[in-house]
């Protein structure tokens, strides 16, 4: 029998890691999810993040609200957003972390799955995997090598490094690395300015830390 398999995706700290060490954060999750559940059965994918103020950042909020949609078209996926509240002009997260830690110790006891896969390098999770852990689950762990808690290492059973290899695949977004070739131009006639200057540093990459 095939074992049950729950995903737990902090959508700040992947989106973060993945901006960090590539540059991009344009992931395929449906494909992410389908190689990390592998030839397991899948239950369900939780995905949390901390939801933009419309007021303070409108276009951060419309890029999210779209990359959002996404996610929720997106089978045996649920978002759970927090919010963010304003301490001194600084934001801080509410409601994230404790929503992601509790679902995945309610969603064991209750013996929804087998294996949570937890996807952070936060080392706030440490207690809640080693909990599942005792449960007789088991808890693994995807992670980024510069972006994650050696505790969570220590405790989980198995440990999925998302590297290069690992996403090659899985962009949404084809990088082309052919260089554009330049057109002749008759002699004598000056050079024009490019049209393209600067064309790359403006892609619509999706925001998915929010």
């Amino acid at each position: 029998m095939q074992d049950r398999v729950a995903i737990f995706i902090d959508g700040s700290n992947l989106y973060h890691a993945l901006k960090d060490n590539y540059g991009r954060a344009d992931l395929n999750f449906a494909e992410f999810v389908r190689k990390l559940v592998g030839d397991r059965r899948l239950f369900r994918t939780y995905y949390y993040n901390i939801l933009q103020d419309p007021e303070r950042n409108p276009d951060g909020y419309k890029e999210q609200h779209d990359f959002l949609e996404t996610l929720r078209a997106t089978p045996y996926l649920e978002v759970r957003l927090g919010t963010t509240k304003f301490q001194q002009g600084v934001p801080v997260e509410k409601g994230v972390d404790i929503t992601l830690a509790t679902d995945m110790l309610q969603y064991g006891w209750n013996n929804l799955y087998d294996v949570a896969i937890l996807v952070s390098g936060d080392g706030d999770f440490a207690y809640a995997l080693q909990t599942v852990k005792n449960m007789g689950k088991h808890a693994e762990v995807a992670y980024f090598e510069r972006n994650v808690s050696k505790d969570l290492l220590d405790i989980a059973d198995d440990r999925q490094l998302l590297n290069k290899a690992f996403l090659e695949s899985l962009w949404r977004q084809k990088r082309s690395t052919t260089r554009r070739r330049r057109a002749k131009r008759p002699t004598g006639q000056p050079q024009q300015q490019s049209q393209v200057a600067g064309e790359g540093n403006s892609g619509p990459n999706a925001n998915q830390g929010g």
